[in-house]
């Protein structure tokens, strides 16, 4: 009897370490950089709704495989409204982004912070991680947007 307690008690113990275990390798941070972001194509799409022109992604299997993982990157930091916390990481530098015609929609990733607050600079050089998500469909987003972002390092490049 003592034996088949034991047993039981061993597997139950087993049994929570492969959950544990499990649960911390989902919970793992991916390192991307921006050449991985680079796995996308674009064509021009025309809005009905919006009567415009608008890129359409078409991610490429290295991008898909990152949807709905925790991924950490660093870039240059883009403020766009301070009180409404609306941030972009880019590729390059303020003078030299996207929004300026320097780059593709690739080399942005829009930011959804965590509550808090932030005492970010113009083209600060960041390091942040949070949760990709691939948007194709909303017009007013980029195309890769990062949800629940946290700040892991913040300098001046």
């Amino acid at each position: 009897m003592r034996s088949v307690a034991l047993n039981v008690l061993f597997k139950l113990g087993m049994l929570g370490a492969i959950t544990f275990w499990g649960e911390q390798a989902s919970a793992q941070v991916i390192p991307i950089t921006w050449e991985t972001l680079t796995d996308v194509s674009f064509v021009d799409k025309y809005s009905e709704e919006y009567e415009a022109l608008y890129y359409y992604p078409t991610f490429g299997p290295s991008v898909k495989a990152l949807q709905g993982k925790e991924v950490q990157i660093t870039g240059y930091m883009l403020i766009f409204d301070t009180d409404k916390k609306v941030y972009v990481l880019s590729q390059n530098p303020f003078s030299a982004c996207f929004f300026c015609g320097k780059g593709g929609p690739e080399t942005i990733v829009e930011l959804h912070m965590k509550p808090g607050d932030y005492n970010f600079h113009m083209d600060d050089w960041v390091t942040v991680k949070g949760r990709l998500k691939l948007n194709v469909e909303d017009f007013f987003q980029c195309n890769y947007v990062l949800e629940k972002v946290e700040v892991v390092e913040i300098s001046e490049k």
